[in-house]
């Protein structure tokens, strides 16, 4: 399938349609599963909790070490949501804009393109954790996803789904070569470089969660801004144009709260793949392909989906940890080989 193929046909297929009721009840069942998961996530870990430890670590005591261990868990299990709402999104929104199965901040580079412009920013510009590091880390990811774009546009037949998810691998391996290349004279950051190219929310603070905040607030409304739009873009370029939406601004529009919300993310938790990927794809099972209700669940299914890696990783490699990267690929990689077989690499 071309990304710019103009007609009638809906995105990806024959539109799947989810009657209200049934809508409503999987929100539920949702928002039942992200509390449940943040539980497990304040209460789960290397060092076990009792119930009062957690009453009285919510209420600000760290007299304890029970006490301590929850206050450190709960920043993390803020960003595994803020994280996983905003890849969620993103995935959602790149798939739209790009009518492309496999688009996914991982798959087509944006993520490694953000990386490589904050280790820049750190090895060649003394660029702190600050407002600056995460606009660093949100032009990088743009200007990555504009050159994956063009490269996918060349030759015969556009920006087609596997020309876009070939160029963008490709564009992921060659920006980690020239991430390697920065680090290896530099082993004052090295080492904190390389743990925070797995990806993970191990570690962060409220500090770290309010620098990037305002910067997903603002992509995840421009997202839900684009919704309706995206639906038009979802019939092909020249119905959208016929309903009367400029395809162009709304292309733009859309892929600028992508970008950003990549962005954003990456800076503080590091290349987190794949959970732009799966989530979307879960979604539209369960809700449909309409983005007013699609964007909304991703970010909700996108922070469950976080959140339980978080927790996984915790328990799987006791005493010690894996980042939430490796799980998220773990489940990724199997969703990515499903969709490429369901679909047969020609079609794409």
């Amino acid at each position: 399938m071309n990304s710019t193929t103009t007609g009638s046909k809906p995105e990806f297929g024959a539109p799947i349609r989810r009657p209200e009721r049934l809508r409503t009840a999987w929100l539920g069942a949702v928002l039942v599963a992200l509390v449940a998961l943040c539980f497990a996530s304040v209460t789960i870990g290397v060092r076990q909790v009792g119930w009062g430890d957690v009453q009285a670590a919510f209420g600000g005591a760290t007299a304890t070490i029970g006490q301590a261990a929850i206050a450190k868990r709960i920043p993390r299990t803020v960003m595994a949501l803020v994280a996983g709402a905003a890849l969620g999104v993103a995935g959602a929104v790149m798939q739209g804009v790009t009518r492309n199965p496999l688009a996914d901040p991982g798959i087509l580079g944006v993520n490694s393109g953000a990386a490589l412009a904050v280790v820049l920013g750190m090895a060649w510009f003394n660029i702190a954790l600050s407002y600056t590091y995460v606009w660093t880390a949100i032009v990088g990811a743009a200007l990555t996803a504009l050159f994956v774009y063009a490269i996918g546009s060349l030759g015969p037949g556009g920006a087609t789904p596997m020309k876009l998810a070939l160029a963008g691998t490709a564009t992921s391996v060659a920006l980690a070569s020239f991430i390697n290349a920065v680090v290896l004279g530099r082993n004052d950051i090295a080492g904190g470089v390389r743990a925070w190219m797995i990806g993970g929310v191990g570690g962060i603070t409220f500090d770290r969660i309010l620098l990037v905040l305002p910067f997903i607030v603002l992509g995840l409304g421009i997202c839900l801004l684009a919704a309706r739009p995206l639906n038009s873009l979802a019939l092909g370029e020249e119905l959208a144009t016929g309903l009367g939406e400029n395809v162009a601004m709304a292309r733009a529009l859309s892929s600028l709260g992508a970008v950003t919300l990549c962005g954003a993310v990456t800076a503080v938790c590091g290349p987190i793949g794949f959970v732009g990927l799966a989530v979307p794809h879960a979604c539209r099972l369960l809700v449909g392909v309409d983005h007013r209700w699609l964007i909304p669940f991703s970010a909700l299914a996108g922070a469950c989906l976080v959140i339980g890696a978080d927790v996984v990783g915790r328990v799987v490699a006791r005493p010690s940890e894996l980042d939430v990267g490796i799980i998220t690929a773990f489940v990724g990689a199997p969703v990515f080989i499903w969709i490429a077989r369901r679909r047969k690499v020609k079609e794409l």
